[in-house]
């Protein structure tokens, strides 16, 4: 029985969105380090390459965007745990962190770029992604104790991650699109998509997270334009646009919502008769199965829902979700998704309050068990 289970729940010091904030603070995470090599091609070493586009990334940003403070998690070849760059993070309350890496596979022909958010791996191929990063506890002391029983070449392990939702997943997945579109358009590499694993080092961070795998080191071809300074500069220069682009809609978004927020606060005509039924039907919270997403909306009788009925359509963050099932009992929702998941292997769980405002799925459960 894995003690594990102990940090299944937990609260972020900040919410889902936070609209009234700018982007001040980035953590750039070179991956691996020290004794731990990562991933290896034939010449080429995980944590060398990482640790050369995350500091050529950080020097975009610092010469460009000044008013960012730019943290890096190590700025030479030493071994830092999992955990501690999540802390780092925290500590510094970083409003964004980018974690960097090189992908490995027995298929040496396997190639481009792939972009990570925490959440649970959806294929065998997410997974071995995630076990190859999460082996990098395996150089720290006591290992065992300190991720609470977690072991990384555990199938059982993950199992975790389909309670946990990443309270910062739509901001990270928003962000990930980011990049992975830079690395397509501009960098001119093959994207793989972005996708969700359960990734340690991600997981504790309390803001908007991501993982990038910038290329595979055991494709030969690929192996020499990583080696390269062209190479690193392409893939640096395409996550910095693609920071810059995330951090513009943040930031647009958040003065958009301070205006309605004063417009509201000046005119009192525009409050609601009875703030008491607001604040009751806020407080209703429901549970439902997100199976698509897209920035276009899509009709609800569309043969891509496959025959399902009762498909409801929101809108989140300029995009359009897509949701089955509805229930405040969070149990029947967890078995009901095992049901979906045959049809949309991708589908997860989201909560919505009475005025049908998405909400972090942590803060969801801790309302529902008060």
């Amino acid at each position: 029985m894995l003690i594990f289970l102990n940090f299944c729940i937990t609260l972020s010091s900040y919410s889902q969105v936070d609209e009234k904030y700018a982007i001040k603070t980035v953590v750039i995470d070179a991956g691996h380090g020290g004794q731990d090599d990562g991933t290896s091609g034939r010449k080429a070493k995980e944590k060398d390459i990482a640790l050369a586009i995350s500091l050529k990334l950080g020097t975009y940003i610092e010469e460009n965007i000044p008013d960012v403070k730019v943290i890096y998690t190590r700025t030479t070849d030493v071994f830092i745990p999992l955990n501690e760059r999540a802390n780092i993070a925290n500590k510094n309350k970083a409003n964004l962190f980018i974690s960097v890496h090189l992908n490995g596979n027995k298929n040496t022909k396997a190639y481009g770029t792939e972009t990570y958010a925490m959440g649970l791996h959806k294929t065998s191929g997410n997974l071995e992604v995630a076990k190859l990063e999460n082996s990098a506890i395996l150089f720290e002391e006591d290992y065992s104790t300190k991720y609470e029983g977690f072991d990384p070449n555990s199938a059982e392990s993950y199992i975790i991650f389909s309670y946990l939702q990443n309270t910062f997943l739509e901001q990270s997945l928003n962000c990930a699109v980011f990049v992975e579109e830079e690395f397509k358009t501009k960098a001119l590499r093959k994207s793989r998509g972005v996708k969700q694993a359960g990734f340690l080092v991600l997981w504790q961070t309390t803001m908007p997270s991501i993982l990038i795998e910038a290329g595979f080191l055991t494709n030969p071809h690929e192996e020499r334009f990583l080696m390269s300074s062209d190479g690193q500069e392409y893939i640096a220069s395409a996550i910095y646009r693609a920071f810059k682009s995330y951090k513009m809609s943040i930031e647009e978004k958040s003065q958009f919502a301070a205006k309605i927020d004063a417009n509201i606060q000046d005119d009192d005509s525009l409050l609601p008769e009875s703030s008491t039924t607001l604040n009751e039907n806020f407080n209703i919270i429901t549970f439902k199965i997100q199976i698509a997403s897209s920035s276009n909306s899509i009709s609800t009788s569309s043969d891509f829902f496959k025959g399902f009925k009762n498909i409801e359509e929101y809108k989140f963050d300029e995009n359009f979700k897509y949701t089955i099932g509805s229930t405040s009992n969070f149990e029947k929702i967890v078995e009901y998704k095992k049901t979906i998941e045959e049809t949309f292997p991708d589908a997860f769980i989201i909560a919505i309050d009475g005025m049908s405002n998405l909400i972090p799925l942590n803060k969801a459960l801790n309302k529902t068990k008060n």
